[in-house]
């Protein structure tokens, strides 16, 4: 992996995170070196997407103990969120379907236009705000491998109008829009063709090749990414083929709503 870029190491042994009636997912170890794929696997309701909140800050663990990017968890959750960014994940980071790719772009470009080598932290409105701000969504839809001039209506096109893929792609533009130094994203691979799990999965690998650490939730991650599954209780995790270092998973019972109390309870950034 190139280690070139300020990707986050992740060192996690037995971390778990117990919502209102039961555990997300317990025991997971992970170690992980800056530039990392990493695929966390198991079937729905295994707390996969908890474990991605965990992982960037977004979630308090419960038991066991972990760094990202050396900085302990859940003592330094605030400085962890604001070096990670989360994408396709239902109920935290989602598209609004009624807008367009050039309203989401922009919008993230005047969240993002804090700038530490201008007075205040603020680059001044104006030309020169205009010119970083086109920058900064060239670099991430190049990064995303996303091409406006292939939508049906380019920058005006509705995320409603958006292939699958597409909208995928864009989500991950606008996280990395932020320059995290690790990029989680949920469901890579839901209601995609065996081709289109090929694309996006090529593309998680690119940004990780590049330097981000990236953790993605799905299946079918390519044989150099670190695998990492949540099972649920009692159901026996078979060979890793991999070299990974995972844990016993969760309770079956967790539910969409449990994670969503656990995440209310942990304090969105």
């Amino acid at each position: 992996m190139n280690t070139t870029r300020k990707g986050a190491a992740v060192h996690a042994t037995g971390i778990g995170v117990r919502g209102p009636r039961g555990w997300a997912f317990r025991g997971v170890d992970i170690t992980a070196e800056p530039g990392s794929l990493i695929a966390v696997e198991g079937p729905s309701g295994s707390g996969r997407t908890c474990l991605l909140l965990a992982l960037t800050g977004r979630m308090r663990i419960t038991e066991g103990s972990a760094t990202v990017a050396g900085f302990p968890l859940p003592k330094r959750m605030g400085t962890v969120r604001g070096r990670t960014a989360l994408a396709h994940v239902p109920g935290v980071a989602e598209l609004e379907p009624a807008l367009t790719v050039g309203e989401h772009l922009k919008e993230q470009a005047l969240l993002g236009r804090r700038l530490t080598n201008s007075p205040g932290g603020l680059l001044p409105w104006g030309k020169r705000h205009k010119e970083a701000a086109r920058a900064r969504i060239d670099a991430a839809l190049a990064a995303a491998g996303l091409d406006p001039d292939t939508l049906a209506k380019g920058l005006r096109t509705t995320v409603r109008d958006l292939e699958r893929l597409e909208a995928l792609r864009l989500s991950i533009a606008l996280a990395v829009m932020h320059d995290p130094h690790l990029l989680a994203v949920d469901d890579v691979d839901l209601k995609l063709s065996p081709a289109e799990r090929a694309l996006a999965w090529q593309l998680l690998r690119d940004l990780a090749l590049a330097g981000t650490t990236v953790v993605a939730a799905g299946s079918d991650a390519p044989a150099d990414a670190l695998i990492v599954r949540t099972t649920p209780a009692g159901t026996a995790r078979p060979a890793d083929p991999a070299p990974a270092q995972d844990g016993p998973g969760t309770t079956p019972h967790t539910t969409e709503e449990e994670a969503a109390h656990a995440f209310a309870e942990a304090g969105r950034a």
